[in-house]
């Protein structure tokens, strides 16, 4: 069977910098909704449309097609006082919004002289971005998936 619209796609995939260091990879196989529910990169599933089991994609994903480009605004300084805890450390993560009023997860990046630096840029935002991809399945996605916009079951999402 090959990749159409409301197909589930089965993957092992591995995500790798410019500099080829491995960023993230399946461990176990993964399972996503194909046909544009934006359940994964859209560069990255057109490549794959039209592909089968054991067929594999390497695709070189640019910024606007990853993570976005890197965001000087959403770099923040912000007094230690205006955090819900005392125990700050860099690394950890707080939500806020941002001026349109969605939702922005922030890392702190630095603690210094009583004031924090929040970063609301992806950690990898900015980056050029290997993606290579092994179809390990395919199959017809049931009529619930298709509705709920994304895969049931395993390697998929559970209610």
């Amino acid at each position: 069977m090959q990749i159409a619209m409301n197909t589930v796609v089965t993957m092992s995939y591995e995500l790798r910098n410019s500099e080829g260091d491995v960023l993230e990879s399946s461990q176990e196989p993964v399972a996503y909704l194909h046909g544009g529910y934006d359940n994964i990169f859209p560069r990255v599933e057109e490549e794959l449309h039209g592909k089968s089991v054991g067929d594999t994609v390497e695709i070189t994903l640019e910024p606007a097609d990853a993570f976005g480009d890197y965001d000087e605004e959403l770099v923040q300084i912000e007094p230690a006082a205006a955090f819900p805890t005392k125990d700050l450390k860099v690394g950890m993560q707080f939500e806020g919004e941002d001026e349109k009023g969605d939702v922005v997860l922030y890392t702190i990046t630095n603690i210094e002289d009583g004031k924090v630096v929040v970063d609301g840029n992806h950690p990898w935002a900015g980056e050029r971005l290997l993606f290579k991809a092994t179809v390990t399945a395919v199959r017809s996605a049931s009529k619930e998936e298709v509705e709920h916009e994304h895969v049931h079951g395993a390697g998929g999402h559970h209610h």
